[in-house]
């Protein structure tokens, strides 16, 4: 079992290398399309090469070098020459000279280099034995010409021998000549001598010219009596009944298999150079934060309020923050995206403030979105029953919070309070004010727990001003869409400030930056009806700027104490 280092989530633990695999696995199963892709091509390159190159009949006939023992002139006058000589009998097997005879034995004299293109000469190990390939598109060819080659390299090889041995009987020729010659001019003169030195002398003389004509008289011979053959056809070759190579099915099988490297190739060199996140252990090594929650694959929430399974993420996300004592020891949560729309960071704030109330807590959700601030008109439209003063943030004059807190019905989980943001001149300075501080810090009542929620952390710099006030921050985000070094620069930006990443919640409805038409990619509709466009025409929840909201309503319109009013409605 591994160890880990105290303190260290396990989430931050370093992953095994079976778990690296996996995981890279399933990033490049991202990429099936380019797999797909790739198959595709290599079926389509088997099945154009099974086509384009049609049947191919191949015939072989084979030849064994015969073995010459009483050639003196040959190189290969043993079996262990010609094995060491072997490479040469294959290349002379595969020349011009053989492929010209062969050209004359098939009836076209005048295509002997062109026949040379189907043929393929080899030697099996250990062996002297050359064998003659012939690949063609008709079978009664490739066996005709296969046994044409064998037959001219026999012929070129024995017509070979033939003239070595007329050229070495003529030169013997030309020796004993003059030695002839000679001896006839010595019996000349034997005949005229007497008896003495000189007689005896002529007879010595011609005895070795005797002896010269006689021994060069038997190796004339000898070469005369050497049999030329160089070798036997062992095997003839016949008409193949099956075209030779791959089938149309094998070819297809191995574009098929060609394909899917391809295609896993590229898409492992688009994974290399892909920045964003990709999986989850990217994040999480990215954050230096687990991943607290994946909301699952649905269509982009219209409302906030969440149900089934939906419902059931975020309340697991809930008890995991509940129970780490980060959060637990302060209970504040900033809730933020890496750049984009903020609606699905306000989805997530709602349903963990619902979450939370459900737990027993008291719960204050502060939308500190003070420049396109939607929530509470989000909200009202989701449950249907605000007053008419809660539906639209009261008007900001340079300063927020203004005092207004809305209690919100979240369904069976019960009730929280809101703290809706308002457009201010001056957003930092009202992020950072003493009345906002004093709200942040009524989580230090027992029981209780704020949730804010700010605009993206690298669009503006409102979450940075918060996050030394807040502590934990919650980075909601697509890894799909996020860079790696936008994650890293958040975990740097809010250490920075002086707060803590407390984990990530992932989902897959991207960024909602807006694309080039101006508008965000964000859906309608939602669990429990959609957003509702309010009455001055500005669509809630589109990340577009609405016009200023209506003057602030008076003390007859809403309760004075906020907390009565929380305290009435539970």
């Amino acid at each position: 079992m591994s160890q880990h280092a105290p303190g260290d989530s396990p989430a931050m633990q370093p992953q095994d290398e079976p778990d690296l695999l996996r995981d890279q696995f399933r990033q490049l199963l991202r990429y099936r399309g380019m797999i797909v892709l790739g198959v595709v091509l290599g079926l389509l390159g088997g099945g154009w090469i099974a086509l384009a190159s049609g049947d191919e009949y191949i015939a072989s006939s084979e030849v064994t070098l015969r073995q010459v023992s009483l050639d003196p002139f040959a190189s290969g006058s043993d079996a262990t020459a010609i094995k060491e000589n072997i490479g040469t009998e294959r290349q002379t097997a595969a020349s011009n000279a053989v492929a010209r005879i062969a050209a004359k034995e098939v009836g076209h004299p005048e295509d002997g280099e062109k026949l040379q293109h189907g043929l393929q000469v080899t030697n099996p190990p250990n062996t002297l034995v050359l064998r003659f390939d012939y690949s063609a598109d008709d079978p009664e060819t490739a066996a005709e010409r296969s046994n044409a080659f064998a037959a001219a390299y026999l012929a070129y090889r024995e017509d070979k021998s033939r003239r070595t041995i007329d050229n070495m009987v003529e030169a013997y020729d030309e020796q004993v000549k003059p030695l002839v010659a000679e001896r006839d001019a010595l019996d000349d003169e034997i005949e005229s001598l007497g008896e003495g030195s000189a007689l005896e002398s002529a007879l010595s003389a011609r005895s070795s010219l005797s002896q010269s004509i006689g021994q060069i008289t038997a190796d004339r011979a000898k070469l005369q009596a050497l049999d030329t053959t160089p070798g036997h056809v062992v095997r003839d070759a016949t008409p193949p009944a099956e075209p030779a190579g791959p089938g149309l099915l094998m070819l297809l099988g191995l574009g098929a298999a060609f394909g899917v490297g391809l295609g896993l190739l590229v898409a492992w060199v688009r994974l290399v150079f892909d920045p964003t996140a990709r999986s989850e252990s990217d994040v999480v090594r990215a954050l230096h934060a687990p991943v607290l929650g994946t909301l699952p694959r649905t269509r982009r929430p219209g409302g906030l309020l969440a149900t089934g399974r939906v419902a059931e993420e975020y309340r697991s996300m809930a008890f995991r923050l509940a129970y780490d004592q980060r959060f637990a020891d302060r209970r504040r949560l900033l809730v933020v995206a890496p750049r984009g729309s903020i609606d699905i960071p306000a989805a997530v704030s709602v349903n963990l403030a619902a979450s939370f109330v459900e737990m027993g807590h008291e719960v204050l959700l502060v939308e500190a979105d003070l420049r396109t601030p939607s929530l509470s008109a989000r909200l009202s439209a989701a449950d249907g029953v605000r007053p008419g003063w809660a539906r639209t943030p009261a008007r900001g004059d340079g300063g927020w919070p203004t005092g207004l807190q809305i209690p919100i019905d979240a369904g069976e989980s019960g009730a929280f309070d809101l703290i809706p943001g308002t457009r201010v001149r001056n957003a930092a300075r009202a992020l950072t004010s003493a009345p906002a501080t004093q709200l942040i810090a009524e989580a230090d009542a027992p029981g209780s727990v704020v949730v804010v929620l700010a605009p993206a952390v690298l669009s503006y710099a409102d979450a940075l001003a918060l996050a030394d006030r807040v502590d934990g921050v919650l980075v909601v985000c697509d890894p799909r869409q996020v860079h790696r070094e936008d994650l890293a620069r958040i975990r740097e930006l809010i250490s920075g400030a002086g707060g803590t990443v407390l984990g990530a919640v992932l989902h897959s409805h991207g960024s909602g930056e807006p694309d080039a038409g101006g508008r965000g990619r964000s859906a309608k509709g939602g669990s429990r009806g959609g957003d509702r466009v309010d009455g001055r025409g500005a669509e809630a929840g589109t990340g577009t700027a609405a016009p200023a909201p209506p003057a602030e309503p008076t003390g007859a319109d809403y309760p004075a104490d906020s907390r009565a009013v929380r305290s009435s409605r539970r």
